[in-house]
């Protein structure tokens, strides 16, 4: 397996765990959980997860939990990006597509 094939299964791998995770946005309260998928299912590499789960391949056959904690750190990535960006959505720089664009600032900080 190359470094590409490697990298698409891992971000499969979590991807398929922050699925398991994350309330639906069907869930109440409705509004949090669709601004929470909104801005973790936004896209990306997921590379910070993808290190966790190598390291836990890296020392143990078996990491029961791997998953779980490589999403832990893809959850606290994504909320600090979302805070990073509160100043400007509170300037409101029209150009800047951030989480708080289509839900109160308010609702981005609570998720």
């Amino acid at each position: 397996m190359n470094l590409t094939e490697y990298l698409a299964r891992g971000q499969q791998r979590i991807e398929r765990e922050m699925e398991r995770l994350v309330p639906s946005e069907a869930t109440p309260p409705t509004t949090i959980h669709r601004a929470m998928r909104y801005s973790l299912f936004a896209g990306g590499k997921r590379i910070r997860p993808i290190l966790c789960l190598a390291a836990a391949e890296a020392i143990a056959d078996a990491a029961p939990g791997a998953e779980t904690a490589a999403c832990s750190l893809e959850f606290i990535h994504t909320y600090s990006l979302i805070h990073d960006d509160l100043p400007a959505a509170a300037a409101s720089l029209p150009a800047t597509k951030f989480s708080a664009t289509p839900w109160r600032s308010w609702q981005a900080m609570r998720c």
